[in-house]
This record gives structure tokens, C-alpha cells and sequence, in this order.
């Protein structure tokens, strides 16, 4: 058996629970991976809440998407997303992997890369379901040099992410985060903002009055009504959280459909080497024991963590 991470209901952390279900011989072109590190995500706690629906026929819920870990079993044929053969002993990462928090997982092979020796374990979880998130708002609102990038939530996963490759594009990111994280964003170059009233004033002193392009990971009003104030082109504005405000305001939304598929993917090689080599820094806000997991279910939904928060198998 295999402890899994599982809702038991519609709810907060207070329906986490570890469960045992049964370990999964691979099939052809799958694998079977040992489990070292596993990401919470916002999305995890909007599909306990019942996002996906509220039928009682999914529960228990296994959750969890994107993993690091050991090939410890494989089927016949495995070869990896990269097009390269998987074999036992092989140290890997995935997203888009269902029920990825428990301590094993099996999996198609096609849905997993190779883990570099010089990324960890615990970057390896982090990186991609960030990192590829980053990468598609970026891509919708064509990011690139000289522009002025507002940055709504630059201290969290996927706005860190977003930063970091936003400034590599040669763009000049200003971003909104508490004032005490503030150094933290300005050593990364970043220059910090508070959010809260009269944001758009300060936005405007600190960019001159020219912003070019903002990128909402918040989902705030404010982040939404800031954002079209200072930006001249409102299709330079993206969002992957306040989706109905935005679409309304001519907004880009980022969320499930071809054009994820299509850009995520592709993002996801890139990211690697980029993290292994160490130019794309992933940050990791907490780590808890698999068997804690509600505590990390917690800790996500109230939000503002200031990176990934991994459970450890």
C-alpha cells in the first residue's frame, strides 16, 4: 500500500487526510516513481473546495500534481518527454500528474523529464507547474525588452518566477508585495511596491507613468482596477486568478485549454536546464511531512507563503 494525500470531503484543510491505497504495477510506457518531494498549490485547495465539481462519487480526492522522485519500476517502453529512455534508478519530475502527493506514484513515462544532478529534489517539485505558469503570461502578453512590467504578487511562486524571467527578457519589473519582503525583491532587482490604496499613484512614480504590460497573480480587485488604469492596452494585461473581471475588461486570462497545453509544455525543458544551471532561482516558502499535510493545506490557503510549499514522502 501507498499513503496518499485525499480530500474526504468538500472543504478547507480540515478534510486532508492521508489514506493508503494500492501500490500500481506499470503498464507499457509507464513507470513506477518513488516519491521525494511533492508541491501544494493553489489549485490543490480550490479542488478540495470543489472546483472541479462537488459529486460524491470523487471522493476520496487524491490530489496533488506535480512531483519529484526515484524510477524504482518501469513498464515496457518507457521513454520520457524528452524522447529519451526512463530505466529503474532514474531521478525525474513532472507535472499534470494525478494524485502526485503520496509516496508513489505510477505514471506515463511521457509526462516526465530527467532531473539534473545539480537541481534538487526539492527545486526539481517546485519548478514546473511556477515556472511554466510564468512562462505563459509572459507569452500572452509579449513580455520582452524595455518594457515596464507591473507585477501583482511578486513575492509569491509564480510571480517570483514571472520576475525572474520577465528581467531576463530586459523588461523592468515593478511589483507589489508587503513591505517586509520588500529587500528581498530588490536584491532579486526587482523594485518593490505595497499594494493597498493609492497604488496607482505609486506605481506611476516609480515607472515614470509609463507601464507597459502587468501580470496579475494575485486576483485582487485592486491588482485588476490598478492594472487598467496604468496600462494603456488592456490585452497587455493578464490574469490566471480573477478570470470573469478581467475577460469583461478586454483582459488576457490564462487557465486550462490548448494554448496551455501548447505553451506549458514547451516551456518545461527550457526551465529545467535553466534552474540545473542555476539562472532561474525557485523559491521554496515550507516543508512539511507527507503525513502533515493539512498543515500545508492550511498554510497555502491563507495565501502569501512567499514560494512553494512541499510535502516530503
Amino acid at each position: 500500500m501507498v499513503r496518499a494525500v485525499v480530500a474526504t470531503a468538500w472543504g478547507g484543510a480540515e478534510v486532508i487526510a492521508i489514506a493508503d491505497v494500492p501500490s500500481l504495477l506499470p503498464g507499457p510506457g509507464e513507470v513506477v516513481v518513488a516519491v521525494r518531494a511533492t508541491a501544494v498549490s493553489p489549485f490543490d485547495v480550490k479542488r478540495a473546495g470543489g472546483l472541479i465539481g462537488r459529486d460524491p462519487s470523487m471522493l476520496p480526492l487524491r490530489l496533488g500534481n506535480e512531483m519529484s522522485g526515484v524510477i524504482t519500476a518501469v513498464g515496457s517502453g518507457p521513454v520520457g518527454f524528452e524522447g529519451q529512455p526512463l530505466a529503474v534508478g532514474d531521478e525525474v519530475l513532472g507535472q499534470w500528474l494525478e494524485g502526485a502527493q503520496a509516496d508513489e506514484v505510477t505514471v506515463p513515462a511521457g509526462t516526465l523529464l530527467h532531473k539534473p544532478p545539480t537541481l534538487g529534489f526539492h527545486e526539481a517539485a517546485a519548478l514546473l507547474g511556477s515556472g511554466t505558469t510564468a512562462v505563459h503570461a509572459l507569452e500572452v502578453v509579449g513580455v520582452g525588452e524595455g518594457d515596464v512590467v507591473l507585477l501583482h504578487g511578486a513575492d509569491g511562486a509564480v510571480g517570483g518566477m514571472a520576475a525572474q524571467l520577465a528581467l531576463s527578457r530586459g523588461a523592468r519589473v515593478i511589483g507589489t508585495a508587503s513591505p517586509e519582503r520588500h529587500e528581498r525583491l530588490r536584491a532579486a532587482g526587482i523594485t518593490p511596491v505595497a499594494h493597498g490604496a493609492g497604488l496607482a499613484e505609486r506605481v506611476r512614480a516609480l515607472s515614470s507613468g509609463e507601464v507597459t504590460a502587468a501580470v496579475d497573480t494575485a486576483g485582487t480587485d485592486e491588482a485588476l482596477s490598478v492594472s487598467l488604469e496604468l496600462v494603456a492596452d488592456p490585452k497587455r494585461i493578464v490574469t490566471m486568478v480573477n478570470f470573469g473581471a478581467a475577460e469583461a475588461a478586454g483582459a488576457r486570462v490564462i487557465g486550462p485549454g490548448e494554448e496551455t497545453v501548447r505553451i506549458r509544455s514547451a516551456a518545461r525543458s527550457c526551465l529545467v536546464r535553466r534552474a540545473a544551471a542555476g539562472d532561474l532561482r525557485v523559491d521554496i516558502a515550507a516543508t512539511f511531512p507527507l503525513a502533515d499535510a493539512p498543515s500545508a493545506y492550511a498554510l497555502q490557503a491563507r495565501g502569501h507563503a512567499g514560494g512553494k510549499i512541499l510535502l516530503l514522502p
